[in-house]
């Protein structure tokens, strides 16, 4: 068996968010689905999931999962074999997006949380076309199954979060940074930016896809993960 892979979901989803990739990839390694709505901190997070994951183990994180994993690897660097991260980004909430955050999270506690959820992956977050609608259905129906509670525990987080920066560029093991070019959360500019601090970082823009290629395009992001997988260590 090859390195065991940790895959880090976005908010308020699990392993469904990966499901393409896990069925494919789980055939040659040990692959698992940690959750990140355990606490409201993101340095908890990563304190909570360490005790319990292999000694060395190659790390792939989207939106918020990326996030983490950025934190995983500051804090555990000699652990992470190899990093990919996905929609996601490096540098902390401007203070109108954390101020943005608080009618979300009143709405998800006074039981308006479909309604939030909404609010956080629009449709055009997406790549446009059918294939939206049945993955915004399932990412609602994983936030709705995710309640209210983890909701506002994962806004805290990111409204905390810490700037990244320095962390990429200490990073020295084999990176995939891989965004949607549909993508209005996290766009490509900021992948760009995350890719041009990671030295020898490999940059993927999917055309096809928006904020969640592994369900927009799983293939190829399947693809890519292995091509990933299969790169020599430094």
């Amino acid at each position: 068996m090859d390195e065991p892979l940790i895959f880090l979901p976005g908010m308020c989803c699990d392993a469904r968010l990966f499901a393409p990739q896990l069925a494919v990839l789980s055939r040659s390694r040990a692959v698992t689905v940690c959750p990140v709505g355990q606490a409201d901190q993101i340095s908890r997070i990563v304190e909570d999931l360490l005790p319990h994951l292999p000694a060395r183990f190659a790390l792939a994180g989207l939106s918020m999962g990326g996030i983490v994993a950025m934190e995983m690897i500051r804090r555990a660097p000699d652990r992470v074999s190899r990093l990919c991260l996905m929609s996601t980004d490096a540098q902390t909430d401007t203070p109108q997006i954390a101020a943005a955050r608080e009618p979300l999270i009143i709405s998800a506690r006074v039981g308006k949380l479909e309604q939030a959820l909404g609010q956080v992956l629009r449709p055009d977050s997406l790549a446009p076309g059918p294939g939206r609608i049945p993955v915004l259905e399932v990412v609602r129906q994983m936030g709705l199954e995710a309640g209210p509670d983890q909701f506002v525990r994962q806004m805290r987080a990111l409204q905390r979060r810490p700037d990244q920066q320095g962390t990429l560029r200490r990073i020295k093991v084999p990176t995939l940074i891989l965004c949607g070019a549909h993508d209005r959360l996290t766009p490509v500019k900021r992948h760009i930016f995350m890719a041009d601090l990671v030295a020898d970082a490999r940059l993927m823009v999917i055309e096809e896809a928006g904020h969640l290629p592994t369900l927009e395009t799983p293939e190829v992001v399947t693809e890519a993960l292995q091509e990933w997988l299969a790169e020599p260590q430094r």
